[in-house]
């Protein structure tokens, strides 16, 4: 396969983009995380003395870790002999159960062989091995690229913290702002809610075919397995066991994850409309990369793609977390199968994402602030600075000065600096009042600017 006959852009048009996330959410990384969850649990059988297992490690010193290797190095190669198994059995989850018993032969491993897999339904392998991948991805790729987004709309409130604009409510000339200041709200948005991301856990399922450890009972009733799970759940592959479940795990942190996930996006989609209003407004000029095209028939146009590349993709990751996180904490009574096919798809929205956030940063990158279209913008609306004259009346007590300002600026004329200046100058008003008053304008009327 390559770019041009992939059905996905995910791993077409965007496989570069894409690329790191091969890592966790491939078939080649299902397979990689399914073996290391049978490692690590053999292993952990090895730590109880009721179980034959724990001679295995006795007699074999520095055993853990020619174990671990066998999924710390795992070729693709390796992978595709698992899916050859699966070929035959038709099971992808005893197809890895299969190979690892493979590798045991060829350690002379053969006595114990069959505690791999002991005691275990296969969702107590895919309920482990899927939100350790998830987990990893979180942490190693995904939080970083929302983080330095985050981090990159700061450094622009802080670099145009003292550039006025006119708001927009409604559409409308609003009281006016600053550039910066309207950038860091997006940027406290996306801080509050990626803060978020540290109270949800990465649960994991492992109790056996129905959730209650029945086999491992019954084979040995004197062990304390759900101590024992809770304890390789957490120190073996640094996920929260949850105590009670059916066959699968509850999907509650996950589902948990993608509206979090999808909550962060839809700031970000906020984001994208707001820099291609800016842009279509003029505020921003954008950089021009000399050979690029903005239109096939209009050769002037340098269009704010980025941003709509961005909204796009931001789209379809939610419509697809959206999905995840209805569906999967749905299956009847004890299990069926929908929740197999659907968490397959996890990395697709994580990919969207991605793309999205690529092209967030590319098009901040090409922004060019066009300081002399924001101050024409404002010195076209001094009927913003009727905001502060009537408040300030207010204050002193002049009578009915919300309506004196309405009757100057909804009528049709005009509103200029010489409007105001006259209007100020018509008021029954202490003479520090109107000197107070004619200081306003709609470069300095701005309220409190990024600090």
């Amino acid at each position: 396969m390559n770019s041009l006959n992939a059905i996905s852009p995910i791993d077409g048009r965007y496989r570069s983009k894409t690329e790191p996330l091969a890592k966790y959410f491939s078939e080649g990384a299902l397979v990689r995380y399914r073996v290391q969850v049978e490692i690590e649990y053999f292993i952990a059988l090895g730590t109880l003395q009721e179980l034959p297992v724990h001679e295995c490690f006795e007699q074999h010193p520095g055993l853990a870790e020619k174990l671990r290797d066998i999924y710390r190095t795992l070729t693709d190669t390796e992978a595709a002999e698992v899916k050859e198994i699966e070929k035959t059995n038709n099971h992808d989850v005893k197809a890895v159960e299969y190979f690892i018993k493979r590798r045991f032969d060829t350690l002379g491993l053969e006595r114990w062989k069959e505690f791999i897999h002991f005691g275990l339904t296969s969702q107590d392998i895919n309920n482990t091995a899927v939100p350790l991948s998830m987990k990893e991805c979180h942490e190693e790729v995904l939080l970083p690229q929302y983080e330095a987004l985050a981090t990159l709309l700061e450094e622009r409130a802080a670099e145009w913290k003292d550039i006025p604009m006119l708001a927009h409510t409604h559409g409308q000339p609003a009281s006016p702002t600053t550039l910066g200041k309207e950038f860091m709200v997006f940027a406290y948005r996306l801080r509050k809610q990626l803060a978020h991301f540290a109270e949800i856990p990465f649960g994991a399922k492992f109790g056996g075919a129905t959730g209650n450890f029945n086999a491992h009972l019954a084979a040995y009733p004197t062990v304390d397995w759900r101590a024992f799970g809770n304890r390789f759940v957490k120190e073996s592959l640094g996920l929260e066991r949850q105590q009670w479940t059916t066959q699968i795990e509850n999907y509650d942190d996950m589902a948990a994850w993608f509206d979090n996930c999808k909550r962060v996006n839809v700031i970000l989609i906020d984001l994208c409309r707001d820099v291609w209003s800016y842009v279509s407004m003029e505020y921003f000029k954008q950089k021009i990369k000399a050979g690029e095209v903005g239109s096939s028939a209009m050769p002037h146009k340098v269009n704010p793609i980025d941003f709509e590349n961005a909204e796009g993709n931001l789209g379809l990751a939610n419509a697809i977390f959206e999905h995840l996180s209805h569906k999967l904490p749905v299956s009847r009574l004890q299990r069926d199968l929908t929740d197999s096919t659907v968490s397959r798809n996890v990395g697709v929205p994580v990919a969207h994402t991605l793309i999205a956030l690529a092209s967030l940063q590319k098009g901040m990158g090409k922004l060019l602030l066009n300081e002399q279209a924001l101050y024409d913008d404002l010195e076209r609306n001094w009927a913003v600075v009727a905001e502060a004259i009537q408040t300030v009346l207010r204050s002193v007590g002049y009578p009915n000065p919300y309506e004196a300002l309405k009757q100057l600026t909804r009528t049709n004329q005009k509103v200029t600096a010489e409007t105001i200046a006259a209007f100020v100058e018509t008021l029954d008003a202490a003479p520090e009042v109107k000197e107070r008053l004619q200081h306003f304008t709609p470069h300095n009327y701005l309220g409190y600017k990024v600090s």
